[in-house]
């Protein structure tokens, strides 16, 4: 199991959300992020997930 970063962003740049999980790879660790973001209605605003070796997992600008 990796451990992921998830964050998201209000657009003035404030932080709303720094989590990080496990993952068994980067498919999983995307619908774990795309899941955690959904459940928190975070998911319109700006957010990244990352894995351990820094590849964008998921990224809405």
């Amino acid at each position: 199991m990796d451990t992921y970063k998830l964050t998201a962003f209000e657009s003035n740049g404030e932080k709303l959300i720094d989590e990080s999980f496990q993952a068994g790879n980067d498919d999983e660790a995307k619908e774990i992020g795309a899941r955690m973001l959904e459940e928190k209605n975070l998911s319109d605003k700006t957010h990244r997930c990352t894995s351990p070796r820094g590849k964008l997992i998921l990224f809405r600008p």
